[in-house]
């Protein structure tokens, strides 16, 4: 584990920038601010890095919401909805994002759901308003995508990172 020396984070082995605040985590060398240089992105060789898609039995999921410091533990379950919390429609969603300004940042009352299949998790937007988005790429409606540990996801402009706890 590498402490993040800004905010104190204790950060999975592979990362080079902190996994909550985003800072980098180089070994005591000061941080340089340096101007940003526009690449050439037809020359760039794109390379993704993910994690592992496999959720094992006994695992729970870690959502920890950017900005906060605790994350939420979810146990697995077939369905878990996510949204915010309407008592007038009792819409009830299993994660209620209200205490996280849900509605300041568009989240949907029913925003998207995390479905267990047979050995991995997969994230599906509900048709919410503002759409849900997996590393960048926002869903389409009703359609499945594989969730893996350390994917980011954004519901509306709330973002989050899910880690599987095993």
């Amino acid at each position: 584990m590498k402490e993040c020396r800004f905010c104190k984070h204790a950060n999975r082995e592979g990362f080079f920038f902190c996994e909550d605040c985003g800072q980098p985590l180089a070994e005591d060398k000061p941080t340089t601010v340096l101007t940003t240089q526009k690449i050439d992105e037809e020359a760039y060789e794109w390379r993704t890095s993910y994690g592992t898609a496999e959720f094992k039995p006994g695992a729970s999921i870690l959502l920890r919401i950017v900005g906060t410091s605790t994350p939420l533990v979810l146990k697995p379950a077939d369905q878990i909805t996510i949204g915010r919390l309407d008592a007038e429609h009792n819409i009830r969603p299993d994660v209620d994002l209200m205490p996280y300004d849900a509605v300041e940042k568009g989240v949907s009352r029913i925003h998207a759901v995390i479905v267990r299949s047979e050995d991995g998790l997969l994230l599906i937007d509900k048709g919410s308003a503002n759409g849900t988005h997996l590393n960048g790429q926002r869903l389409v409606a009703q359609q499945p995508r594989v969730l893996r540990d350390g994917d980011e996801i954004r519901l509306g402009k709330l973002v989050a990172r899910i880690f599987f706890n095993t």
